[in-house]
């Protein structure tokens, strides 16, 4: 482990869990967006990483969206948190249960505004339960239909189930996100130099209808030519 990693590691476990103790005294859904953007800007800030937009055209204002975002780093949430730091779009993550209990990212995770996934349960109704409540309260969802960080050279892995399922369920229309730059590489360039400015890309896609019948998967690779 190099200085730059563990300067890095120190600065995101600083920040990770000041913001997550701001965020657990936080009700007001877009004060906790607030606190996750500013969040978002300083972990990327340390980094000296930026995020573009390349269409923001097409970046919905408001409403309520199943919000599906290829996944090939930790830090895709502020990512995407910046990306949508200027919209009344707040999202509730759907979150793995290593993340809900790990020492580093715990605090925050539980805080921020989010949704426990837990594959290894048998039954899902409370999880679908748990959706159901937040998009009453007039949350959106945001999920990353992978399961988990593609780590392969490949621009996306198989989508698993249930993106699908929480669209149809709660009639939420879809909202395409493709992080372009690999961030995954970015990120490790960034831990080891943080003096060289570097940006990422991000871009919307045009909203899929919750009712299409067309495979979600090929959809997406169809909208950003995968």
């Amino acid at each position: 482990m190099n200085l730059g990693t563990i300067k890095h590691l120190f600065v995101g476990l600083y920040l990770t869990n000041s913001y997550g103790l701001k965020l657990r005294n936080t009700k007001d859904p877009m004060e906790k967006k607030k606190l996750r953007t500013a969040y978002s800007k300083a972990q990327l800030s340390a980094l000296n990483i930026t995020v573009t937009v390349e269409n923001p055209e097409k970046i919905p204002q408001d409403g309520k969206y199943l919000l599906i975002s290829n996944h090939r780093s930790i830090i895709d949430p502020p990512i995407l948190e910046i990306a949508l730091k200027d919209t009344n779009i707040f999202g509730l993550w759907i979150s793995k249960k290593e993340l809900y209990n790990s020492p580093f990212f715990g605090l925050f995770v539980r805080n921020a505004g989010s949704i426990l996934l837990d594959r290894e349960k048998r039954q899902m109704g409370g999880f679908f339960a748990e959706v159901k409540k937040g998009v009453s309260e007039g949350s959106s969802i945001f999920i990353f239909p992978e399961g988990t960080r593609n780590k392969t050279e490949a621009p996306l892995g198989e989508f698993k189930d249930g993106s699908r399922i929480i669209a149809l369920k709660n009639r939420l229309p879809i909202l395409p996100v493709y992080i372009k730059s690999n961030a995954g590489k970015v990120l490790k360039a960034a831990i080891k130099d943080d003096k060289t400015p570097r940006e990422i890309t991000v871009v919307f896609g045009d909203l899929i209808e919750y009712k299409s019948r067309e495979n979600l998967e090929e959809c997406y690779r169809g909208l950003f030519g995968l």
